[in-house]
């Protein structure tokens, strides 16, 4: 839904500039204009006495879908850096890209990150879309939503594509609602329909107890945020070239709302979890913070980092940075050890796509047996010392 004004009902009366709690409505030749800090509250289409203001549906939700063409991949990056889960949505987007016979383009928003144009050509993009202004540098919700909504009117994708990261799902919405469009969120696969080519977006629900394959069929752009971690990396080709399209981007005074006074990283232990080739990870059978420097042992010795379930994180036992599961980190490592977990769908639902996965756990009917390569019955705290005296 929009707000719109009928300029021959207004009588510029003030009433709804007054009223609106974001300072979205002004007034230009005596007529009411709402401004891009509309969020559709509806407070001016209820004060306003003379029916003049109204709530319709965006233009977005009636347009011409076969004028939709392409696939987005929103180029996430900070400090200069591409993220590992635009790589991965590159490389996905490219999959889907040839199922409908459509080029792959990349959006790329920041301050001087030029650098990244050719790394997202080398990495499959056709196209580069790049908004690079003093504004972009920090990530802000106006700043990036407004350079890729206009982007989106003017260019028309079928698909856009971005990681489930904290930017990801604060970005996602702002624009689907902008556009008038559906967002699925979080989903862990993507393929296209074979009979129509429209987008089947696949994402747990209800828990993670099952998997929902959603589809937008009368609205465009169809839009997605995927976690990270679950699709293959796109592969890198040195050399490789493509068109780069240079965005105009301007903003008025005081349209991007927030301000961004400091970036403060974490002080603890930075943890990736998504590049681990090995996991060593544990549950509540490891019985309290210090089961993990066992742990932290056997990963140590075979060159990994150690993880958790989503039970060893609500008991205070180690950080949520460390957790695989649904509401954790989804992880595709090419050895996954689990030890004392029991294998809930929640946490299965971020490992089972793990290389080879090893189980140890003293209760032989553990869940984690079903998904599991190799499966050890017995006590985590004699078995590792056990698989370290053999590594020696």
């Amino acid at each position: 839904m929009a707000v719109t004004v009928k300029a021959e009902k207004c009588k510029g009366c003030n009433l709804c500039v007054k009223e609106c709690p974001f300072e979205a409505i002004t007034l230009e030749n005596k007529i009411a204009v709402i401004g891009p800090n509309c969020t559709n509250c509806g407070v001016c289409v209820d004060v306003c006495p003379f029916d003049a203001i109204e709530k319709t549906a965006t233009s977005m939700s009636n347009v011409d879908i076969s004028l939709y063409r392409g696939v987005w991949v929103f180029a996430e990056q900070r400090r200069g850096e591409l993220m590992n889960v635009s790589i991965e949505l590159l490389g996905e987007g490219k999959k889907l890209a040839e199922q409908i016979g459509c080029e792959l383009s990349a959006i790329l928003c920041g301050d001087k990150v030029d650098n990244l144009v050719d790394e997202l050509f080398e990495y499959g993009a056709d196209k580069v879309y790049y908004a690079n202004s003093p504004e972009l540098a920090t990530y802000t919700s106006d700043g990036y939503t407004k350079v890729i909504y206009q982007a989106i009117l003017k260019y028309k994708p079928e698909i856009v594509l971005m990681g489930a990261t904290h930017i990801g799902r604060d970005l996602g919405p702002s624009i689907a609602v902008k556009c008038g469009t559906g967002l699925t969120a979080d989903c862990t696969k993507l393929d296209i329909d074979p009979e129509d080519k429209k987008l089947m977006q696949t994402r747990p629900a209800f828990g993670g107890n099952l998997m929902a394959t959603i589809v937008c069929p009368g609205h465009r752009p169809q839009m997605s945020t995927v976690r990270p971690g679950v699709m293959e990396k796109a592969e890198r080709q040195p050399g490789r070239r493509g068109e780069l399209i240079n965005l105009k981007v301007k903003f008025k005074e005081d349209e991007i709302r927030q301000n961004v006074l400091e970036v403060v990283k974490s002080v603890g232990e930075i943890v990736s979890l998504t590049d681990a080739d090995i996991i060593v990870a544990g549950g509540r059978g490891v019985g309290g913070p210090e089961g993990f420097e066992v742990l932290k042992k056997l990963a140590d010795k075979l060159g990994g980092t150690i993880a958790s379930s989503r039970a060893c994180v609500d008991a205070g036992w180690i950080d949520h940075s460390y957790q695989v599961g649904q509401t954790g980190t989804t992880v595709k490592p090419k050895l996954y050890i689990a030890c004392g977990i029991s294998g809930a769908i929640q946490h299965l639902a971020g490992m089972q796509n793990s290389g080879y996965i090893v189980a140890i756990n003293k209760n032989e009917s553990a869940p984690i047996f079903e998904v599991a390569d190799y499966g050890i019955v017995g006590d985590l705290f004699k078995v590792i010392p056990a698989i370290m005296e053999a590594l020696d």
